[in-house]
Parts: C-alpha cells; sequence; structure tokens
C-alpha cells in the first residue's frame, strides 16, 4: 500500500498553523499510511503547529530545501520508503518538480483554489 506524502504549511495547514479540516478529512478515507512533509526549523515547527499533527511529519529545517531533489532521497531513505510507494501532494511548483525528477508521483496542490476534487482523483488514480 503506497504512502500519502502531504505537503505542510500552504497545503495541510495554514501559516498559522490551523488544519485544513476538508484536507484532513479526505485523507482520513484513505487508510493509508500518511506523512507531513515541510521544511521547517524547531521554531517555525511549533509556530505552525506541526508539533500537533496527527499524522508522522518529516523535516530537514531547510538543509536541503523540498526544492532540492536531495530532500526527497533522504525522505525516502529515512522512511525505508521506494519512489513507487508513494505519492505527494505540494503547493510549491518548484518543490513538485523536484520530487518528480527523483521519480515520485507527485500533485501539484494550488493553495488558492484548495481543489480537493482534484486531489481527490489524483489519489484515487494513483494510490
Amino acid at each position: 500500500m503506497k504512502t500519502i506524502l502531504a505537503d505542510a504549511v500552504y497545503a495541510f495547514v495554514s501559516d498559522k498553523g490551523e488544519i485544513f479540516q476538508p484536507l484532513f478529512e479526505l485523507m482520513e478515507k484513505y487508510p493509508n499510511r500518511k506523512i507531513i512533509l515541510t521544511g521547517a526549523d524547531d521554531e517555525q515547527h511549533k509556530a505552525f503547529g506541526l508539533d500537533k499533527m496527527p499524522y508522522e511529519v518529516f523535516t530537514l529545517k531547510h538543509n536541503p530545501e523540498k526544492t532540492d531533489p536531495a530532500y526527497y532521497e533522504k525522505m525516502l531513505q529515512r522512511f525505508g520508503l521506494g519512489k513507487e510507494n508513494v505519492v505527494y501532494f505540494e503547493h510549491n511548483l518548484d518543490a513538485v518538480k523536484s520530487a518528480q525528477s527523483v521519480g515520485i508521483k507527485s500533485y501539484h496542490y494550488d493553495q488558492e483554489k484548495k481543489d480537493l476534487v482534484g486531489l481527490k482523483n489524483f489519489l484515487d488514480e494513483n494510490l
């Protein structure tokens, strides 16, 4: 069963640390493991409420950023996951391209549109 990788700030949570409830409810419909990806450092981790998430949280504290393919290689290694065993959604298009460059099936989640139908379609087609 594939793991769902979710972007933290501007997707799963707001910059004020509030979980986007409709997205949480969508993710809860899937029995898959879920990991929230962020670049947050210790201070941001607390400010964004990432210490109170319902799922595992992974960060490299901006070293490197998610726009660097090395971020995803280190994340996969840390969790013992293969690129074919994960799907990812992310608000930052450069980070999406970075994840795709290492072979991770990724979806650009527009933080303004909050297109949960499009995200659900992506998950349904790729899980």
